[in-house]
């Protein structure tokens, strides 16, 4: 293989496999915070008004309003809030078909962060092979960045 060619190549694995890795780290302690600082509630999953929204694999959820919450301070364009209910989809490992137990009318358990309430994640309990997921992204990152390190140093030994 010619030097540019490991060069760039191994630039391109070492960083994609930084990033994810990096992305990963970032879930796991957004999930793992949310749960155990935030508020346990219990969010009914909502039909999708777009025709399009039923393939997302993460499902629109409805609940209730904290006291004191503010529309102002948390309603980008998107899911927000609608008369002191807020609709956020969840954070965090969503399978990519849509669980029996998330159809439409289902009620989940889920922890938000009582400051922004749209930033929700589903309860442990909710997602059980998040763990086995979580493992095989960190594998596919920890994968690319030592392949990429490896043709680094092959294409500095040329």
């Amino acid at each position: 293989m010619e030097t540019t060619t490991a060069t760039a190549g191994g630039l391109i694995l070492a960083l994609f496999g930084g990033a994810l890795l990096f992305w990963c780290a970032a879930e796991v302690r957004l999930r793992h915070r949310t749960r155990r600082r935030g508020v346990a509630a219990v969010a009914t999953v909502v039909t999708e008004s777009d025709p399009h929204g039923g393939l997302d694999s993460a499902p629109l959820l409805s609940f209730s309003a904290p006291a004191g919450y503010s529309a102002q301070a948390d309603a980008p364009a998107g899911p927000g809030r609608l008369g002191g209910v807020v609709l956020t989809r969840p954070r965090g490992h969503t399978p990519l078909r849509r669980p029996a137990g998330l159809s439409p009318g289902a009620s989940v358990r889920i922890s938000y962060d009582p400051r922004r309430p749209r930033l929700a994640v589903l309860a442990a309990e909710e997602t059980p092979r998040a763990v086995v997921a979580d493992l095989l992204w960190t594998a596919l990152g920890l994968g690319c960045l030592a392949a990429g390190a490896i043709l680094l140093a092959a294409a500095s030994s040329l």
